[in-house]
């Protein structure tokens, strides 16, 4: 469990810097340290909570909310955020499932890094329709994986120019938050874990840590752009080691 909470810790620095949770990473390392399969959704889940809660606060504060880009989104994710995580699924196809959310969301945060260093001028209307379609997809595969969904949504953002830089990030933050918890409830309804919850005290400690210092290297000290890198090139590296796990 100690190199299991370094680890987490690690992670919670590297994504909360970005304003992510971590929760994708969190899911690899539960999986390839063999804990219980029934339990490591929530696990994931609740550090996302915690990482991000942070994270939002300090976001909001700084101005960057945009209430009107966020809700078009959560409209049609937390719905789906939580029946996702009321489906259960076999191992083996989780393990796939993961490995490609995994590899999608590495390449994602890859080329979309440069754009956490640009300002981006002209912002496009997006129709609500359309977000709507594309919080509910998100929100449904992190209900049955057990992620936030951030590390796709910030990308699809910036892509499609729908904000500037800052409110994106910290849309992506709420949005993690918000899926979380609604997946956190789905998931329960598979498997009532709350009393194990308390034996994994380690994790939740060391992301909470984690999460505060990444919040501050964000704020203080490195570009938004060189840790994008860096958590992309984590996740694609999990992602690579599940492959080998699997295939």
């Amino acid at each position: 469990m100690f190199i299991l909470s370094i680890l987490f810790f690690v992670t919670a620095i590297l994504y909360s810097s970005v304003g992510f949770g971590g929760g994708s990473t969190y899911l690899a390392l539960l999986l390839i340290w063999d804990i219980p399969y029934y339990i490591f959704p929530v696990l994931a889940l609740v550090c996302n909570v915690i990482v991000v809660s942070g994270n939002s606060f300090n976001y909001i504060r700084t101005g960057n909310f945009n209430s009107k880009l966020l809700l078009v989104y959560l409209v049609g994710s937390i719905p789906f955020a939580f029946l996702g995580g009321s489906i259960a699924v076999e191992k083996k196809f989780f393990e796939i499932i993961l490995f490609v959310v995994l590899s999608l969301a590495g390449f994602f945060l890859l080329i979309s890094n440069r754009n956490y260093s640009e300002k981006i001028i002209k912002i496009n209307d997006i129709n609500p329709l359309f977000s709507i379609m594309i919080g509910s997809v998100i929100g449904f595969t992190s209900g049955i994986v057990g992620i936030g969904g951030g590390i796709f949504l910030s990308p699809i953002l910036f892509l499609l120019k729908a904000a500037h830089p800052k409110q994106i990030v910290t849309t992506a933050s709420l949005f993690i938050l918000l899926n979380s918890i609604s997946g956190i409830l789905g998931q329960l309804t598979k498997e009532n874990v709350i009393n194990e919850l308390f034996n994994y005290y380690p994790l939740f400690l060391a992301v909470l840590i984690g999460g505060q210092i990444g919040n501050f290297l964000n704020l203080k000290f490195l570009s938004n752009r060189l840790l994008a890198i860096l958590t992309s090139l984590l996740v694609i590296f999990v992602a690579m080691r599940i492959g080998i796990r699997i295939f």
